[in-house]
């Protein structure tokens, strides 16, 4: 079985906007979108399922989106009462066949975020670019990937 590697994001109570956005910029389709409300109840004996009660509502417990291609990006709501201190330490690499549609996802994720590099030339690709996006998550967008020697 060939090895997978998908990315699980955690958000403070807007997974559900997020993965909109995302579904919208990057043509992804949401395969799952699962509320903290509609996990069922642990067995009355189960150990290890974390303190305090189990969370409820309208949170999103877990979601999948897939992306054209095949990839997917997971994501989930923090847990009432649980630290978040926003992402850090871990940037999203998005890989497109050609600089247009590199171009163009790297242009959807942008509104109300931060670009800390601009798309442009690398020795690695015809295309790369950096930002940060409106809910804090940060993307390396390369178009068009030049061989390695």
């Amino acid at each position: 079985m060939p090895t997978t590697l998908t990315p699980y994001l955690s958000f403070r109570g807007n997974t559900r906007e997020a993965f909109a956005f995302y579904a919208q910029a990057l043509g992804g389709e949401i395969q799952a979108m699962l509320r903290f409300a509609d996990m069922p109840a642990p067995p009355a004996d189960a150990e290890g399922c974390g303190d305090g009660p189990m969370p409820t509502g309208d949170g999103i417990m877990h979601a999948c989106l897939v992306l054209p291609g095949g990839a997917m990006l997971m994501a989930g709501d923090v847990p009432p009462g649980m630290p978040f201190d926003g992402m850090q330490g871990v940037m999203v690499a998005l890989q497109f066949d050609t600089v247009v549609q590199a171009e163009q996802a790297f242009a959807a994720l942008q509104p109300g975020g931060q670009v800390t590099m601009p798309m442009g030339p690398t020795f690695w690709a015809r295309s790369f670019g950096m930002l940060t996006d409106r809910f804090g998550v940060s993307w390396a967008v390369n178009g068009e990937p030049l061989p390695m020697a």
